[in-house]
């Protein structure tokens, strides 16, 4: 996509994934088809795929559903590190409450589609202005 769409040079595009996969661990898999690799590989190769095209934000969606609890640590090490590192703006949809308790800066909680709290993520976790929220961080053992 960053060859084709944003007709950037191929070279420069490779450096870039090669430095990418790198950062993700990858760096030994660049010519691996997806049956070679595990559910928490292909999860890392997502990221690093929207991570060629430059995104401005990138969103999350239950990143770490169906992975393993080992290759749910890292992937949530990626996230972080995009956190820390590049200060990169991302919209997480998690049930990991405690994952989202460590990298949330802001909590948008909802149900059927309703927002019905928005707090910053560190108040959220201590003090959730809704009784829903209390409920929904009681119930997950938080």
């Amino acid at each position: 996509a960053p060859v084709k769409v944003q007709k950037r040079n191929e070279a420069d595009v490779k450096k870039e994934a090669e430095e990418l996969l790198r950062r993700v661990g990858l760096e030994g898999y660049a010519n691996s088809y997806p049956r070679e690799l595990s559910g928490g590989q292909k999860q890392r190769v997502a990221i690093v795929r929207a991570l060629a095209m430059n995104p401005e934000i990138m969103l999350f969606d239950e990143i770490t559903a169906s992975l393993d609890p080992e290759m749910v640590r890292g992937v949530q090490e990626i996230v972080e590190d995009l956190s820390k590192r590049d200060h990169m703006t991302m919209i997480i949809v998690t049930h990991q409450m405690n994952f989202a308790a460590k990298i949330a800066d802001e909590v948008l909680f909802l149900e059927d589609g309703k927002i019905l709290e928005d707090t910053p993520g560190n108040e959220f976790f201590r003090n959730p202005k809704t009784q829903r929220a209390r409920e929904f961080l009681d119930s997950m053992d938080f």
